[in-house]
């Protein structure tokens, strides 16, 4: 009886290393998101704040993920309008851009590659118009 719960402990113990050296194997659940904002004109916009925050999907659920990993980013973007963000979970990735004189940009993104470049170009402000 001994035997068997020695031999049962060891082909358990090897499944359970075989499943963590297939896991090892997936492809990597992080991406690079670049962000270029601009304007309509095509002039950059620097010191925009860019805010990007990734949400859970049904292909990327927040359970796979470790508190380590930052689902949230809040940065300002360069002179040349750039902004990169080196580890955002891949799925669906809201980015809302906020810059002095243009219209509030904000839109979700399916980001499912390894590196992603997403241009932003921002609107003018629209003419208020009041009913009084």
């Amino acid at each position: 009886m001994r035997r068997r719960s020695i031999l049962f402990a060891v082909f358990s113990l090897a499944a359970i290393f075989s499943v963590a050296a297939l896991a090892d194997d997936e492809p990597n659940p992080l991406t690079k998101i670049t962000v270029v904002v601009k304007t309509k004109g095509g002039k950059p916009v620097d010191r925009a704040e860019v805010i990007i925050r990734w949400n859970a999907n049904a292909k990327h659920p927040r359970a796979g993920f470790s508190r380590a990993v930052r689902t949230t980013f809040e940065v300002r973007s360069n002179q040349e309008g750039e902004v990169s963000v080196p580890s955002v979970p891949k799925g669906n990735i809201l980015i809302q851009v906020n810059a002095k004189g243009y219209q509030t940009f904000g839109k979700l993104f399916e980001v499912n590659e390894d590196e992603r470049t997403i241009e932003v170009a921002l609107n003018p402000p629209q003419q208020q118009y009041s009913s009084h």
